[in-house]
């Protein structure tokens, strides 16, 4: 409840704590003078609520309740109304706001709650765990969402749905570029999106390699992400072309000294920094010289495409452009802003 006027933490608390006390409620009052008050309200099942009181008019309610799920949400909601209620007839008009949070539920066997790039919690439809195990690199998730099908995560990073072909067709060039008898190489891209939707416009070969790429990402993806990838992950190779478990560095290094040049690459290995703090300084390093070496194995008339961020995160999108201007040779660039459904944001 945010006030119009200071509050009387007293006469809040004294309002407020019947309502508690109905449900058998053991209650436990700290009062810090200029600093206001705070409750706390136990029940014998474990299920408690803080109230807070702050004398400049802001009082919250915090509820935790350990309960069958259907149940308890009736209790919580029966107990929130009767507190709104007894808040607006001590207040009558002086209410600026009321906010109601739904749930966030704790401990459950599905974990519906992922970061956006930019630090806002979301909660996803998330109705089953498809598949979840840990390779010697990271921890890979796929899990079922109702509007957006299945969804890779790699430790906590939400990577691709298969609701997502917007990221894959904007990271190839928006449907622009002719990849008719093209040299192709894709960088990262191990849930097989990007080499399947290349696959289908006849090129002459597209070779996938990647840093630390992960046999269980391509095992899992090839199983439940059939919808991104279709059949191009059940073999390593095929007609047009080639999936490499390697580390692209060695990889670019060697093409780069027999002089083989590609048409396109294609960098779907990893979103730009978001800070330049010290532990990030490794990964900038990791994109310029990923940058370096692809410009190396790049024809004079060829084209990059990589993923940039979300678009909230400016200053890291201005310091990836900063590092264009540093490159061996110089390039031209351009940006893209798309709606990728399963993120949830601009990228």
């Amino acid at each position: 409840f945010s006030l119009n006027l200071a509050a009387d933490c007293n006469d809040v608390l004294k309002a407020l704590q019947p309502i508690f006390q109905e449900q058998g409620m053991t209650e436990t009052v700290h009062n810090w003078e200029d600093h206001g008050y705070l409750a706390t309200y136990i029940k014998k099942n474990g299920s408690f609520a803080n109230l807070r009181i702050h004398p400049h008019g802001l009082v919250l309610v915090d509820l935790q309740s350990y309960n069958d799920r259907t149940k308890g949400r009736e209790e919580v909601d029966e107990l929130l109304n009767k507190v709104e209620e007894r808040m607006k007839e001590l207040f009558h008009g002086n209410i600026k706001r009321v906010k109601r949070l739904p749930a966030i539920l704790r401990g459950g066997d599905i974990d519906r709650y992922w970061p956006t790039a930019d630090g806002r919690l979301v909660e996803y439809d998330i109705d089953e765990v498809v598949y979840d195990e840990d390779s010697p690199f990271q921890n890979i998730k796929i899990l079922h969402s109702k509007q957006f099908g299945n969804i890779l995560i790699l430790s906590g990073d939400v990577n691709l749905a298969e609701s997502d072909l917007a990221y894959t067709q904007a990271i190839m060039g928006s449907g622009k570029e002719d990849y008719t008898g093209k040299e192709v190489l894709i960088l990262g891209g191990g849930d097989g999106g990007i080499l399947y939707e290349i696959v289908k416009l006849k090129p002459k070969m597209v070779t996938m390699v990647a840093s630390n790429i992960d046999q269980m990402v391509i095992d899992g993806c090839k199983k439940y992400m059939r919808k991104t990838c279709g059949d191009v992950l059940d073999n390593l190779k095929g007609e047009c072309y080639q999936v490499l478990i390697e580390d692209c560095i060695p990889v670019l290094k060697r093409y780069a000294k027999e002089g083989r040049m590609f048409d396109y690459v294609i960098n779907d290995l990893t979103a730009v920094p978001i800070s330049t703090s010290p532990e990030e300084d490794s990964t900038w390093e990791f994109l310029r010289l990923i940058l370096d070496l692809s410009m190396k194995v790049l024809k004079q008339d060829g084209k990059y495409f990589t993923q940039g961020n979300c678009i909230n995160l400016t200053d890291a999108l201005t310091l990836y452009e900063e590092q264009l201007s540093r490159l061996y040779c110089p390039v031209e660039f351009s940006r893209e802003t798309v709606c990728v459904p399963s993120y949830m944001e601009l990228y």
